[in-house]
Order: structure tokens, then C-alpha cells, then sequence
């Protein structure tokens, strides 16, 4: 049976607020606690699934001189203005006025208000052509697990896209057992990476239509550029990168003014046995390629002036990244010609990974070997080949 609840915000002094601000209040607040951080949902309880108001409209400058906050000339004055009220759930309701009224001043509370409206405003504001599957692809990286959220990729979207399902597309292996240097590891993730790629993407896209995806991805980089191929230019989709500073995020920095120029070093001599390093998180020494495929190679290379992991900080970067790649990739099979293989050592950020298999076509470029670096090898270890077929 479904449980009623009389509505506290007609209660307890605050039947003097007319109705029609109390309906703009819950509008501006989504019907949400406004304390920051909490965010409770007021119109259903957490536990029986019950929908019912258990709303507090509280005052921010007391409706008296006496009460939480309150003055001589304002309290009159804003009791019933919007700008003064805001809606909580009963904890932070007795937290503001009663339990720790001085660590909530004005300016503090007045503050929370205009967070969470401004982030409820940007997020109903998004149009429908904004919506975006999000896609969650996280393997064991050695002993470490992925660490990826629902919570961050929804937070890594916002305001250039909006999530279309309330659930996200998981492509991991749960409780996968074996470690990344072993040749069943990379057997068994590439397996189910494609088994559930064709079961959660190519399936479900042939039953309805789904306009974008939202790729979020953390696993070692042979991996990613499956994914990456997976996906291809066929899915209209957006790429993320987890960046460290200066805090760990999903978002993309537009604010941030650096710019990467990317430098193609062309090899010494031309072979039939081809080497491509990208060397964009870090640097790798050509000794470290010849130890696993021979010195009788030709080595590209793609780097940076100063390699690093958190190279990759807003779009511009990835978008100047796919450029560059095509490119390259072009130059590699105009110069070598159409019967090598290209050996892929990769140090480079997650994004860049993806984005790789991305741009390869399985129809005009040429294979690709993929290595890891492990240090349970003592270096690069070969994962798998992708080719045309």
C-alpha cells in the first residue's frame, strides 16, 4: 500500500508561502535536497519505494528577527521570497536550523541554493539531440582492477551531453582471473569484448536506434585499440580521457590554454619488417622494439616534446590526435607499401588508444601486432593481431 504523508511545507509556520512559490521551488530544486552533496530525492522514500513529500522549506534568513539567521528588516522582508527558501530533506532541515546554525550562515546556504539550481537549469536545458549512450570498457590493468563509475562518466559528459538510459553499457569481464602477461589473458578479454560488443552494441542497435555513444575506457592499451576497432567511424561517438590534475576527472578542461604538437620521427631505414612507437605517456628507447621484433626494422614513431599521461586534457587534443594519426598511417603504407604488418608498441594515454583503433579501417590500412608492456615480461610482450579479416 502506497504511504501518505502530510506535507511538511504547509506546516509549521510556512502556510504563509503561496502555493505557486512553493511550486517554483520544487521546480527549481527537482524536487531534490539542496544541501550540497545530498541531493535525496524528496518525493519517494529510499528505502519502501513509497512516493510521498517529504519535503522541509526552509529559510535561509529566518521568516523572524529570532529564528536561524534572522534580522530585524529582512526576516519580514524575504520570508516569502523565492530567492530566501530552499528545499531540504529533514536531516540538513535540523542540521541548519537547530544542530549547527553558526557553521550555516547566509552566504553559505545562499551558495548551496545557487549550485544546485544552476546545475539542475544546465542539465534540463540540454536539448534531445544531446543524448548519449554511455559505454563503460574497464580490464585488469596487472594487479588493479578498473575503476570506472557510472557517477564519473555522467559527470565526465555534462553539459555536451546528457546519459539517454538511466543504465550504462558494461563491456568488462567481471572477476576476470587471468593477469595481463599471460597469452590466456588476452585470449579470453579479446573474446569477451567481442561476444559482448555483439550482444550490447551491434544487436541492440540493429532492435532500436541509438544515435551516440560515450566511450569510457581503462584497460591495457592492446585492448583499447580493439575497442577502438570495434567501434570504428561506423558508431557516432565521443571519446574521454581520465585526467590527475588538477584533480581526477572525466570532464574536459576547456578552459585549459596548452596545446600538443605532435612530431612524426621517420626510420633510419627501410625494411620489411615495420615499427610503430607511440611514445605520448612516455618515452620508449628503440632498444626496447629491437628486443622483440629485431634490428632489421624500420621505426616510427609518434611523440610529444614532453611525453606524459595527462597529455590529452580537452577535445581539441584528441581531435588534432586523429588528424595526425591518419596521417601517419597514410605515410606508413605509402612508404613500406601494402604487404607489412605494423607493430604497435604503445605508451599513450587511454584516449588516444581508443581512438587508434578508431581511425584504422579495416578495409585501406594495414594490419596491425599490438604489444604491452608488462613488467612480468621484463618489457613488450605481443597480445594479438588485428587484420583485415
Amino acid at each position: 500500500m502506497q504511504s501518505i504523508r502530510l506535507d511538511r511545507s504547509n506546516q509549521m509556520g510556512v502556510r504563509y508561502i503561496p502555493e505557486k512559490t512553493k511550486i517554483i521551488l520544487w521546480g527549481l530544486a527537482a524536487g531534490r535536497c539542496q544541501y550540497d552533496g545530498c541531493n535525496e530525492k524528496l518525493f519517494e522514500d529510499p528505502l519502501t519505494k513509497a512516493i510521498f513529500n517529504q519535503s522541509y522549506i526552509a529559510h535561509i534568513i529566518a521568516d523572524t528577527p529570532g529564528g536561524p539567521r534572522g534580522d530585524k528588516v529582512l526576516s519580514e522582508k524575504l520570508k516569502k521570497d523565492l530567492t530566501n527558501l530552499m528545499l531540504l530533506c529533514d536531516r540538513h532541515h535540523r542540521l541548519i536550523d537547530k544542530e549547527d546554525v553558526a557553521g550555516h550562515p547566509v552566504d553559505r546556504l545562499r551558495q548551496m541554493k545557487r549550485n544546485h539550481e544552476d546545475r539542475i537549469r544546465l542539465l534540463t536545458a540540454i536539448n534531445d539531440e544531446k543524448q548519449s549512450n554511455i559505454v563503460l570498457f574497464g580490464a585488469n590493468i596487472g594487479k588493479h582492477d578498473s575503476s570506472l563509475t557510472l557517477q564519473c562518466a555522467q559527470e565526465g559528459i555534462v553539459p555536451f551531453r546528457y546519459p539517454a538510459d538511466a543504465e550504462c553499457i558494461e563491456l568488462s569481464l567481471k572477476n576476470s582471473s587471468p593477469q595481463d602477461h599471460t597469452p590466456e589473458y588476452w585470449q579470453t578479454e579479446r573474446t569477451n569484448l567481442e561476444a559482448l560488443f555483439e550482444r550490447k552494441i551491434t544487436q541492440l542497435r540493429a532492435e532500436r536506434p541509438i544515435k551516440h555513444y560515450s566511450i569510457f575506457g581503462l584497460a591495457p592499451q592492446p585492448l583499447l585499440i580493439l575497442l577502438g576497432t570495434l567501434f570504428g567511424d561506423i558508431y557516432p561517438a565521443d571519446v574521454y580521457q581520465r585526467k590527475k590534475e588538477p584533480e581526477i576527472t572525466w570532464a574536459w578542461l576547456e578552459d585549459d590554454s596548452s596545446e600538443i604538437a605532435y612530431q612524426i620521427n621517420r626510420p633510419a631505414k627501410k625494411t620489411g619488417c615495420v615499427a610503430l612507437k607511440f611514445s605520448l605517456s612516455a618515452p620508449i628507447a628503440d632498444n626496447r622494439v629491437t628486443k622483440v621484433i629485431g634490428t632489421d626494422c624500420s621505426i616510427w614513431e609518434l611523440t610529444v616534446n614532453h611525453p606524459n599521461n595527462d597529455l590529452i586534457r580537452k577535445r581539441e587534443h584528441l581531435s588534432e590526435y586523429r588528424r595526425v594519426i591518419r596521417s601517419l598511417l597514410d605515410q606508413i603504407k605509402f612508404y613500406h607499401g601494402e604487404d607489412v604488418k605494423i607493430h604497435v608498441f604503445p605508451a599513450m594515454p587511454v584516449s588516444t588508444s581508443i581512438e587508434l583503433g578508431r581511425v584504422w579501417n579495416p578495409k585501406s590500412q594495414l594490419p596491425l601486432v599490438l604489444y604491452d608492456q608488462n613488467p612480468k615480461a621484463r618489457g613488450f610482450g605481443k597480445a594479438f593481431e588485428i587484420s583485415h579479416a
